[in-house]
């Protein structure tokens, strides 16, 4: 499974990319707006600190723009910025003529907001390099998501799609767990909910009597 930090602070991006082999960035307004830059300049930043690598960064597309006419311009050129941009589409009836459009021209699309198995679908079925269905919300709202992250898998082997699945809005490491055992290729969460996760209480309960042990205990 890969890790993908869900962020638009770059020292967070580079921390991570240092600290525990992160494999791609995922990004969104709420995290662009929070890093305090102007779009285009955080973008270029966290392109810079993949650059020469095979990892991708998801950008989105303005969200405001809910045609074909208006999505593709604005596609191309967020996509001629870096190679390692894959661009974020909203899950509305018009991206998917976009994505087919896009994939036609070898740009690739992260089909974000997904919050049904059948929006999964058709994401799949015109071309979206990552499909993203967000767990988070719809747990939230009450609703179950293993069946959810599971039907979407095995829509996608059954019908040998090239899609990948990103697991997103991911809040704790329990969801992180569970969407490696479903087999999802990807999961995207922020900083916090990954270290969060590398620890446990035992374990830091475990370094503390061993350290007394040791100490009691002579070298040479």
């Amino acid at each position: 499974m890969q890790f993908f930090l869900d962020s638009a602070h770059v020292e967070e991006i580079k921390y991570a990319l240092d600290a525990f082999q992160l494999d791609g960035v995922t990004t969104n307004p709420r995290h662009i707006q929070a890093s305090g830059k102007p779009f285009l300049t955080v973008i270029k930043e966290i392109a810079k600190l993949v650059e020469g690598t095979d990892k991708t960064v998801s950008v989105e597309v303005n969200p405001h723009f809910l045609t074909y006419e208006e999505m593709l311009p604005e596609a191309e050129k967020l996509a001629a910025i870096s190679p390692n941009f894959v661009i974020k589409l909203q899950c509305i009836e018009p991206a998917f003529k976009t994505m087919e459009t896009l994939a036609r021209k070898g740009i690739r699309v992260n089909c974000t907001l997904v919050f049904s198995a059948m929006q999964a679908l058709q994401a799949m079925r015109s071309g979206a390099y990552y499909v993203s269905p967000f767990i988070g919300w719809k747990e939230t709202n009450g609703e179950e998501v293993g069946g959810f992250i599971s039907d979407i898998l095995a829509i996608r082997d059954n019908y040998n799609f090239s899609s990948q699945i990103i697991v997103a809005a991911v809040r704790n490491a329990r969801q992180i767990v569970d969407a490696a055992v479903l087999g999802a290729d990807i999961v995207t969460a922020g900083l916090a909910v990954y270290q969060d996760g590398f620890q446990h209480p035992y374990t830091q309960d475990g370094i503390h009597k061993f350290c007394q042990f040791w100490d009691k205990t002579q070298y040479e």
